[in-house]
């Protein structure tokens, strides 16, 4: 049997606390969910199902397949037990390899030692088979194995997305810290959003979250617009499988939405940046962009999201600059917002503070190794008395590995 036709288990993994989101995404591609920890979700399948959560999912940052596992004690062992792995029924003799590893043994103090032992060991056994071997190195934008090593067990993966999944291909331009596309889709997620009403996005930098939510509300796959994944290096791969579904994917394409997406920004080259990530998504049509003080964008009648990504400030004089930022973040959404929920992603809760409104919600994430929280807010006109609604949030997350269990 083909490698390509064997089930085995399908570890999609992400930023820590975003598992919950990842999990749902799962279900509702009809996986089953067989364990989900605070960075990973595991599920079973094919390399076929690898390519579908790879075009389908929002939230991940890869999908690794298991392709074997086996126990190693030291270096020598786990050499051993790599080359006589049939490796040449993977990868094609003039490929390119990437070894990457986590380890968590007594055996190794510096990592990379277990890189540099993986890739001998692949070309070990061409040579053994072949007069040819593939190249190897750093870059990922091609076949990559992982390599899994807890205690004495190792799990050896093909990295089927290669490139991390965050880097959905459209955005071109980034500008300054931008928030990452994976990131984003969690946050709209979290908050909620399905397309239902409008989605106003001040403030808007290079347009992620305004792009994502027009990619949610349409039901467009994020992987769309990428023309490169790690499964396509790998022996076996079938181009027109692909293409076929691709195609599955845009005919369940929404052809309009019901509200509007509204992103704003007082920098011109932030919103010439926007616009042209959001041409390159295939959404730009769909999204109203202005440049404009935040206080200025226009938020239409009905009802939907207002959400802001304001900066977080990291030196003392930004952080006084920015108090009077987030305090007409709060004006905001008191006077342009009946009617709407609101919403603030930030790493900074004594800004957060300054927005004089009580949090509905307080919902925990990381932006890289910023601890942030997106909090929720409810908005009405005038006063309304409401019983306290409780609050989510777990101030007490343990450190964990984005790598695979």
């Amino acid at each position: 049997m083909s490698f390509w036709m064997k089930k085995s288990k399908i570890i999609a993994t992400c930023a820590k606390g975003v598992s919950p989101y990842l999990q749902a995404e799962m279900r509702d591609l009809n996986f089953p969910v067989h364990a989900v920890g605070e960075a990973a979700v595991e599920t079973e399948g094919a390399l076929e199902d690898a390519m579908t959560l790879n075009l389908n999912l929002r939230t991940a940052h890869r999908v690794l397949y298991l392709y074997h596992a086996f126990t190693a004690n030291t270096l020598d062992d786990l050499y051993r037990r790599l080359v006589r792995l049939s490796w040449e029924e993977v990868l094609d003799t003039d490929g390119y390899v990437c070894v990457t590893s986590f380890a968590d043994t007594p055996a190794i103090r510096d990592g990379r030692i277990v890189n540099l032992k993986g890739k001998d060991a692949v070309a070990d056994r061409f040579r053994q088979v072949s007069d040819r071997r593939p190249d190897s190195g750093a870059a990922r934008d091609r076949t990559v194995i992982h390599l899994y090593w807890k205690h004495n067990q190792v799990l050896v993966y093909l990295d089927t997305s290669g490139d991390s999944l965050s880097k959905r291909g459209y955005r071109k331009i980034p500008l300054q810290a931008p928030m990452q596309e994976t990131l984003a889709a969690s946050v709209l997620l979290a908050a909620g959003w399905q397309g239902e009403g409008h989605f106003i996005n001040p403030m808007c930098g290079s347009g992620t979250l305004a792009i994502e939510a027009a990619l949610i509300a349409l039901n467009r796959a994020p992987g769309l617009v990428r023309t490169n994944y790690g499964f396509m290096h790998l022996k076996g791969f079938t181009p027109s499988h692909w293409r076929d579904m691709r195609t599955r994917a845009r005919k369940a394409v929404r052809k309009q939405l019901p509200g509007k997406i509204v992103a704003t920004d007082v920098r011109r080259e932030a919103v010439d940046a926007a616009r042209q990530n959001a041409r390159t998504a295939g959404v730009d049509h769909l999204i109203d962009f202005a440049v404009c003080d935040y206080r200025e964008t226009p938020v239409p009648e009905g009802n939907g999201m207002i959400m802001f990504n304001p900066a977080y400030g990291e030196r003392m004089g930004e952080i006084a600059a920015l108090e009077a930022v987030y305090q007409g973040v709060g004006d905001f959404f008191k006077q342009q917002g009946p009617g709407y929920r609101g919403y603030i992603f930030t790493g900074n809760p004594a800004l957060a503070k300054k927005i004089g409104l009580k949090t509905k919600r307080r919902i925990p994430f990381f932006n890289g190794e910023i601890e942030c929280r997106l909090l929720e807010y409810e908005l009405y006109a005038g006063s309304r008395k409401r019983p306290p609604a409780p609050v989510t949030d777990n101030e007490n997350e343990e450190d964990q590995t984005q790598e695979a269990p």
